[in-house]
């Protein structure tokens, strides 16, 4: 496609407008409007008669090739990102060039608390980057394991030296524990405006070899700790002051498509991501008119220490991309692509977006699982 040419009217109803940057264009007729990018203008008029035959294998070839490693932090590997971010020192080259199309500071002045947060690969330590990337006031990172959390606290005042980052060890299922950070947020700042409830944990049994305990014991740190996080958290979030003088706030839960649906992980997972679901929904109700919106989000087969023994026996077997088959994008996806589905649905800019469970899975939840190729 020529690139600097204005459009001009042709093929009857059909006008061609480049008022876009030059890279696109819009076909604007009595029935539609397409937008092409870096086509031949005469191929957006013609449609196929049949899709042209792709080999499966080269079906999203960038994104299915592994990410450069990432720079370390005191020996430990830094978070890997799907896409170049402004200030993000760990960017890696994607497919698609990264473009600036809204602010980079699309939390500032926030107060976020996240459970789940310990894990060098995990949802809530990427989660925690993209935050203060784009402006957190405070960070509370909180976990029953505190392993890495002093780590992750240093890397982030090396990387975003304005937002403050606290830790917190205690049982994301405790009551007294949760209540009591939240109460920490308050008296420090007089706010809280997000709390991201990412704790999880899986036995990875079959129903008929778990026990009433075991069982009991994933529905506790997958649901109840949600629950006591929309409990407290929207408490506080109905707080107001001189800064913010009006309530409001954003409640998320770690949910999962196995809460959506069927033979997509071990049944109390399952369902304590279902109930997950349930939560935010019923809890964004019962919060009506209070500005308090509660979403989960739902991730599919996501490279964590939670998945880390499926990628490391595919890597042995050699079979690494066969990972996310089942998926149209055929392949499966990093922490940071969840964490970027979670700063939105805590910035402002998901205002309207209220008791949506959003899957974050590369369409394996959108239909029946995809077979490259005959159906028979």
């Amino acid at each position: 496609m020529s690139r600097g040419i204005e459009a001009t009217p042709a093929f009857g109803d059909l006008e061609l407008r480049n008022e876009q940057p030059p890279a696109f264009a819009i076909i604007k007729s009595s029935r539609r409007h397409i937008v092409c990018s870096d086509v031949d203008y005469n191929s957006a008029f013609t449609m196929p008669t049949a899709m042209p035959k792709v080999k499966p294998a080269a079906l999203s070839k960038e994104l299915s090739e592994p990410l450069p490693e990432p720079p370390t932090f005191e020996g430990k590997p830094g978070v890997r990102s799907i896409a170049g971010d402004l200030g993000n020192e760990y960017a890696a080259p994607r497919l698609f060039p990264t473009t600036h199309l809204t602010s980079p500071r699309r939390v500032k002045g926030k107060v976020i608390i996240v459970t789940g947060a310990n894990s060098l690969i995990g949802i809530g330590r990427a989660s925690a980057h993209q935050f203060a990337r784009h402006g957190a006031r405070a960070l509370y990172l909180c976990d029953y394991d505190a392993s890495n959390l002093a780590m992750h606290k240093r890397e982030l005042a090396s990387l975003y030296p304005a937002t403050e980052v606290h830790t917190r060890q205690f049982d994301a299922a405790d009551e007294a524990a949760v209540k009591a950070v939240v109460g920490d947020a308050l008296e420090a700042y007089g706010r809280l405006d997000v709390f991201f409830a990412n704790a999880g944990i899986s036995s990875g049994k079959v129903f008929w070899e778990e026990d009433a305990e075991g069982f009991m014991k994933v529905m506790r740190t997958n649901a109840l700790s949600v629950f006591l996080a929309a409990k407290h958290g929207s408490l506080a979030m109905r707080k107001t002051s001189a800064e913010k003088p009006y309530p409001g706030g954003s409640i998320i839960g770690t949910a999962s498509v196995a809460g959506l649906k069927s033979n997509a992980g071990p049944t109390d997972y399952s369902a304590s991501k279902a109930a997950v679901v349930s939560l935010m929904q019923t809890c964004a109700y019962q919060l009506v008119g209070s500005g308090i919106r509660c979403n989960a989000v739902c991730p599919g087969l996501i490279e964590t220490g939670m998945t880390k023994i499926t990628y490391d026996a595919a890597r042995a077997r050699g079979s690494e991309k066969k990972i996310g088959q089942l998926n149209p994008l055929r392949r499966g996806g990093q922490p940071d692509e969840i964490a970027r589905a979670v700063l939105f649905l805590a910035s402002d800019e998901s205002s309207y977006v209220n008791a949506q469970a959003w899957a974050v899975d590369g369409g394996l939840s959108g239909g029946m699982p995809f077979v490259p190729g005959k159906l028979a």
